[in-house]
């Protein structure tokens, strides 16, 4: 399929790019903890139904998609205690239909998050099989063959809000075992459903019906901070897990990062991609998303979004492609268009995967774009400049955003003025590559 390329800016020169100012975000930050020690301190109050499982029996440890700080050594520990109560560990993918809904692409996805056999020492079984357990409320029931088959289930995941809806219970435990486990059959089942009843609705209730009928033996919950450091680690039973969820949901909440700014003409992102949020750009950070069913949000106010490059670690999901409104023939070179539209549809969101504007080089899309905002001159462009949606402890904004930024000692600004700086090809030289 061939895309055109604008291979130039539309009123050439005509625009005059801002100086930009650098500057840091200091956050309130939950402490962070050391994972293992926080695993070993809640361990026996929360692993205690390992006791009612005969020696031999089979464990499924359930492992996301999701870039999670100290998953890899979470999880090898996890799977040591198991070894140790005389169990026998497997992992299984628990992401959905990421990896382009196959078993070897959701292998490679765990292994670029660091899990494999050889890191964990348990085996890796993944299937986009599925059984069916029956209904809850009226919603179908799915699980993963593999974790089917097991004994017990063990579920590993980060605990934070959602991407695309807001309710008591988001992105966790839950909507691992719901939508993670359901592999590819159950995240189209439960996002078709979230269109008519909502995902706040349909995802606890599928989880419900699934804890009832799934042998869970214990949950693994992480809580991150704005530096996306363990901040919290809790080994959760199963009676426990809607609960203790909803209060560690709290804690996130309070601590999600964001940008500083409430209104932005033109966001520049160097990288976006699955390993940096679900939608590739994170909507709680960008303040839209594509998906009709997405809440909208009130902040930030953003009008056009340029995103230069996709991570290495999103296999060409370029999930998130709906919202921006420019990339370049660099992007657009990276994207695997099966796997992209295969998480776009499988999320009811076809738009998320529609293909924007595409530019030769990163100065062409940005003074291309600044003819589409307010009219604004240099010196009252709102003009940010961002490396991911997770990382925005650092960043670049023009001088029209200054005097909008909160003071020290959220905000430190850096008040020496540095120019966009292009090289031969007309590419962004960033501060960001390789911070």
């Amino acid at each position: 399929m061939t895309h055109p390329t604008v291979v130039g800016p539309f009123v050439g020169d005509g625009v005059e790019l801002p100086a930009m100012y650098e500057v840091r975000q200091r956050f309130n930050l939950l402490p962070e903890v050391d994972a293992l020690a926080e695993l070993d301190a809640s361990w026996a109050g929360g692993a205690g139904r390992l006791a009612e499982l005969e020696p031999g029996s089979s464990v499924a440890v359930a492992v996301g998609s999701r870039g999670i700080a100290d998953v890899a050594p979470v999880v090898r520990e996890v799977v040591a205690r198991l070894k140790v109560a005389g169990l026998a560990p497997f992992i299984v993918p628990a992401m959905g239909s990421h990896g382009g809904a196959t078993a070897e692409g959701q292998t490679e996805v765990l292994a670029a998050r660091g899990v494999t056999e050889a890191s964990v020492g348990a085996p890796i079984r993944a299937t986009m099989d599925v059984v069916s357990l029956g209904e809850a409320d009226g919603i179908p029931l799915f699980l993963d063959r593999f974790a089917s088959e097991a004994d017990g289930v063990v579920l590993v995941n980060r605990v934070k809000p959602h991407t695309d809806f807001v309710g008591p219970i988001e992105s966790g435990l839950m909507k691992q075992l719901a939508i993670g486990l359901g592999k590819q059959t159950g995240a189209d089942h439960y996002h078709r459903l979230g269109v008519v009843r909502g995902l706040e609705e349909t995802i606890p209730t599928a989880a419900r019906g699934l804890l009832a009928r799934v042998n869970v033996l214990f949950g693994v919950a992480l809580v991150e901070n704005e530096e996306h450091r363990t901040a919290a680690l809790r080994i959760v039973p199963p009676d426990d897990i809607e609960q203790v969820e909803r209060e560690l949901l709290e804690l996130a909440r309070q601590h999600l990062p964001g940008l500083p700014l409430d209104d932005i003409d033109l966001l520049i992102v160097d990288e976006m991609g699955k390993d940096i949020s679900g939608n590739g750009l994170d909507p709680n950070v960008v303040g839209k998303a594509a998906a009709a069913y997405s809440v909208p949000r009130p902040r930030p106010r953003v009008s056009r979004i340029f995103v230069r490059d996709l991570t290495a670690d999103t296999h060409g999901n370029a999930a998130g492609l709906g919202v921006t409104d420019a990339i370049t023939t660099r992007l657009l070179g990276k994207i695997d268009a099966a796997a992209t539209a295969m998480n776009a549809f499988t999320s009811c969101s076809p738009e998320d995967a529609k293909t924007p504007a595409v530019f030769a080089c990163d100065r062409d899309a940005i003074v291309s774009l600044l003819t589409t905002v307010r009219p604004a001159t240099a010196a009252d462009l709102r003009l940010v400049h961002i490396r991911n949606t997770l990382d925005l402890a650092r960043l670049r904004v023009s001088a029209g955003c200054l005097e909008n930024l909160p003071g020290p000692p959220a905000v430190t600004i850096d008040s020496t003025p540095r120019e966009l700086v292009f090289d031969a090809r007309g590419d962004l030289l960033s501060p960001f590559v390789g911070a």
